[in-house]
């Protein structure tokens, strides 16, 4: 598992979530998501950012991958209670959410890689350190990865999406 960042790169990786608090979430597209969950033991609310690996507009449908597995405080939460929200871009909405199977999450994955084949090393790196293993980007790896880090899919509950 990955380890706590470092002081310097807290800022950074926390810029997302000021943007959503700041109602600026626009500014990021749909390369993020806010996803608000409710604890599964504490029943608080929490609010995580997650990158988008894959949008599709037709659907409204943002997938993302647990980078600490199944696990995650997020994941497990979402699959407890079912009570998340989204916001992603300017929208916020009521979500449903789906794990892929292996075969659709290994070609969001593809996807995701070809798309951003400048960052290849630092994507590897970065997974390398997550998954505990060398990840090389090769088909049988990619199999590997989704089997121990899930990707999951939201979309909009009710088919509305409201503007923030």
């Amino acid at each position: 598992m990955m380890s706590k960042p470092s002081p310097i790169l807290r800022p950074l990786l926390q810029a997302p979530a000021y943007l959503y608090h700041w109602r600026l979430g626009g500014l990021l597209g749909h390369r993020f998501l806010l996803l608000v969950h409710v604890g599964r033991r504490t029943g608080r609310r929490y609010h995580t950012v997650l990158e988008v690996l894959e949008y599709r507009p037709e659907l409204g449908e943002a997938i993302v991958m647990s980078g600490f597995g199944r696990d995650a405080d997020w994941l497990r939460n979402i699959q407890a209670a079912r009570e998340p929200e989204v916001v992603i871009g300017s929208h916020r909405f009521p979500a449903a959410f789906r794990v892929l199977d292996a075969e659709e999450a290994v070609r969001v994955l593809a996807g995701y890689e070809h798309r951003h084949r400048l960052l290849a090393p630092i994507i590897r790196a970065v997974l390398s350190k997550l998954l505990g293993w060398r990840y090389d980007g090769t088909g049988q790896a990619r199999c590997r990865v989704v089997a121990q880090l899930p990707l999951v899919a939201f979309r909009p509950w009710s088919g509305s999406i409201q503007s923030c």
